[in-house]
């Protein structure tokens, strides 16, 4: 896009951490914006950091993985924005459990979140985004949507069709002037690890990479700037942290031949 002053985005996940980081940067850079989280708590935080700057931002109580509420949230954007130019579909959760021990229903709720929550954020807000003669789309993915790590199957499964979903919609926007990005941010310090479904493997686990992350994790507003700039040069695709960029050359160097990133990755996070 050539300009995100005066225009309208959406950004889910908007409480905390990515999320809000970028909605922040997309006020920042003159445009009004809808927040929706399921934490209200944090969305009236986030608001004020953007109507301090000047600009509006309304927010939206949804659960992205419930196709009635994301139906019903598109109207409510429409109705208070008139038009809509950016979707941020941002918002994500995490369980982390050897497959066997992994049970079907967190299986089912998180690739409700994770990759639902994309879909009906491109299919719902699509119409509008044409409406408008430009725009563009950011879909969250993953180092996991480049690399699976033990515990993370079905993390890493929901990240990868992520990606697959947002290089096909690409293809399909571009002639329609409508960009479509896809971001694989790596070890980010934001609340994903702690609100996480998480069975641990040794007692303290889950604490042990809380603290790695807060310790050696990139700050969100990274992936805000990012993603900005992916929108301003319409980029297809967006890599965060260096674990993420020597993770994606050896994925494509030695394609079968990445044992050892994964064994190493699995000990810098802990899993």
């Amino acid at each position: 896009m050539r300009t995100l002053r005066d225009r309208v985005a959406v950004v889910t996940g908007a409480a905390s951490g990515i999320g809000r980081a970028t909605a922040v940067a997309l006020a920042e850079r003159g445009a009004d914006v809808a927040l929706a989280d399921i934490d209200e708590v944090g969305l009236q935080q986030t608001a004020r950091q953007i109507e301090a700057g000047g600009r509006k931002a309304t927010t939206h109580t949804v659960d992205v993985s419930s196709k009635d509420a994301m139906q019903a949230f598109v109207d409510e954007v429409v109705d208070a924005h008139g038009r809509v130019h950016v979707v941020i579909n941002n918002a994500g959760v995490s369980v982390s459990a050897p497959f066997d021990e992994h049970s079907l229903e967190d299986f089912e709720w998180l690739f409700g979140v994770n990759f639902w929550g994309v879909v009906y954020g491109c299919k719902f807000f699509l119409p509008h985004i044409k409406a408008a003669g430009e725009g563009h789309i950011v879909n969250i993915s993953s180092l996991f949507g480049l690399i699976g790590l033990p515990t993370q199957s079905s993390y890493a499964a929901s990240k990868f069709a992520v990606r697959g979903f947002s290089e096909s919609l690409r293809s399909e926007l571009q002639p329609l002037r409508i960009g479509v990005t896809s971001v694989h941010p790596g070890g980010i310090n934001t609340n994903i690890v702690k609100s996480s479904r998480f069975t641990e493997l040794a007692p303290g686990q889950k604490a042990k990479i809380i603290r790695s992350f807060e310790k050696r994790g990139w700050p969100p507003e990274l992936v805000g700037k990012r993603i900005i700039d992916a929108i301003e040069r319409d980029r297809a695709r967006v890599l965060v942290g260096p674990e993420t960029y020597v993770t994606d050359l050896a994925k494509r160097l030695i394609p079968t031949g990445t044992n050892r990133i994964v064994d190493r990755l699995r000990k810098r996070l802990g899993l």
